[in-house]
């Protein structure tokens, strides 16, 4: 348990020490040659992509989460393609539920929102993201914590809790604590973090459109609908239409 502990601490002292390593580091170079401000979300973009770049090759050069090629061998089309669909289904649900809890600090979602707005933005947010937090908290820190506690529904929590905090942003919290639940159980049932990556690939997508569709970053999500209570809570009705057969079919498909 000691081994495990001190793994896991590594493994997440490591991926926020890279975090304020290279931003410290992308942001004084461009404020030397360019000259740029503090917060420049083209700065903040380039630093947010050289992290995840850096965070992915270190995970997998020093096997710290493992990966090989026989989950994809297994040809697991339908199972990637039902995580693509609960990702779909959950968004409106989960957004939803935040909502309903008290306000939190939201100290972020107006810059991520310029970053998103960036050329390169989708790319950073949706892709290199995903990969490189799958692999550190579903393939380094879940599968270490799987392998040490009895309950397989604890090691997912703390993984869930510990992905939830280090986003660092309040208001984020509970929707990531949640997807974070739902990412544990799929890796914890198929021991990979492909379905997870094409689940975390399809949540960060439709954040990225939401951000586009209302940029304001006090916007709820009713306004989506302009303010039409009986077109939100259809769309929440037909959310779940979705979520539910994709959770029964992931369920039936993944192995564990």
């Amino acid at each position: 348990m000691k081994r495990t502990l001190f793994n896991v601490t590594s493994y997440l002292v490591l991926f926020i020490a890279l975090q304020l390593i290279v931003v410290t580091i992308v942001s004084q170079v461009a404020k030397l040659a360019f000259n740029t401000v503090e917060g420049d979300p083209v700065v903040l973009l380039i630093a947010s992509a050289a992290t995840d770049v850096a965070v992915i090759a270190l995970f997998l050069a020093l096997k710290m989460s493992p990966v090989s090629k026989n989950y994809l061998m297994s040809r697991p089309r339908a199972t990637l393609a039902w995580s693509v669909i609960a990702a779909l289904g959950v968004v409106l649900p989960s957004v939803w539920l935040q909502e309903l809890l008290p306000p939190l600090p939201d100290v972020v979602s107006e810059q991520m929102i310029k970053m998103m707005r960036v050329p390169g933005g989708y790319f950073v947010i949706a892709i290199l993201a995903p990969l490189a937090e799958e692999l550190v908290f579903r393939g380094a820190i879940l599968r270490q914590l799987s392998e040490t506690l009895r309950s397989r529904w604890t090691a997912i929590a703390i993984s869930a809790l510990l992905f939830a905090l280090v986003h660092g942003n309040p208001a984020q919290m509970p929707h990531a604590f949640a997807m974070g639940l739902l990412l544990g159980w799929m890796y914890c049932r198929t021991k990979s973090v492909i379905p997870g990556i094409a689940f975390h690939w399809c949540n960060n997508t439709v954040a990225y459109l939401l951000s586009v569709i209302m940029p304001d970053p006090n916007a709820r999500l009713i306004d989506l609908y302009g303010g039409n209570q009986t077109s939100l809570v259809l769309s929440l009705v037909f959310s779940l239409c979705i979520l539910v057969p994709a959770i029964v079919q992931l369920n039936q498909r993944m192995k564990g």
